[in-house]
Formats: structure tokens, C-alpha cells, sequence
């Protein structure tokens, strides 16, 4: 069974599903926790973390709303549009009902807390 997050923005709460690989099961060592999340591209919400996960990253193609990526080895991404890409990412989960991700997100850097389920 794969782990559920809880991903609280504001008032609004979605949840989501880790992947099984060896980032996800590093970022769960490091729950809970709120981060300032700072708006980039009008797509996106990331985060440096403090300590690097172990990275296995690839080009995805496409990114979906609701994608919970590691860029590089220690930054956490929120993706809120889908779009196509060049870069290359891990997969951490991705949120399970994404609506009304963007709206809560908002336009600026924004306040998110991540938990276990």
C-alpha cells in the first residue's frame, strides 16, 4: 500500500499518494512540516529543504497539476498547471483530487504544511 500525505494550504486540505522510491520514503522522515513555499513561473510552488533526498530524476514530458516533484536533490515542487517540460525531476506523489489547487495556492509565496495520513 502506498503512503497518503495531507496537504494543507490555507483552509483547503488535499491529499495525496507518495510514491514507492527512495525519495518519498526520505521525505517522509522529515514530516510533519510547514514550509514558506515561493511562487515560480506562474506554475509552481518550491521549496529548499534543509537536507538533500536521494534523487532519481528524469523528464517526465509532461507535468500534471497536483505533481509532488524533487528538483535537483532538495527542492520540493508543488505543481498547480500542467505543462510540458525540458527539465528533469523525481517523482515524490502527486496530489489525488487536484481542483481547486491552483485558487487555493494563490498568486504568491504561500504557506503549506505536509503530513502523514
Amino acid at each position: 500500500m502506498r503512503d497518503k500525505l495531507k496537504i494543507t494550504v490555507g483552509a483547503k486540505t488535499f491529499s495525496a499518494t507518495l510514491g514507492d522510491n527512495a525519495a518519498a520514503t526520505a521525505l517522509k522522515k522529515l514530516l510533519p512540516m510547514t514550509v514558506e513555499m515561493t511562487e515560480l513561473n506562474s506554475n509552481e510552488k518550491y521549496f529548499r529543504l534543509l537536507s538533500n533526498l536521494p534523487a532519481n530524476a528524469s523528464n517526465p514530458g509532461t507535468i500534471q497539476v497536483g505533481d509532488l516533484m524533487l528538483y535537483g536533490s532538495n527542492t520540493l515542487v508543488l505543481f498547480y498547471e500542467s505543462f510540458s517540460t525540458a527539465y528533469t525531476y523525481t517523482k515524490i506523489g502527486r496530489i489525488d483530487d487536484a481542483s481547486g489547487l491552483a485558487a487555493a495556492l494563490g498568486a504568491g509565496n504561500v504557506k503549506v504544511s505536509f503530513e502523514l495520513e
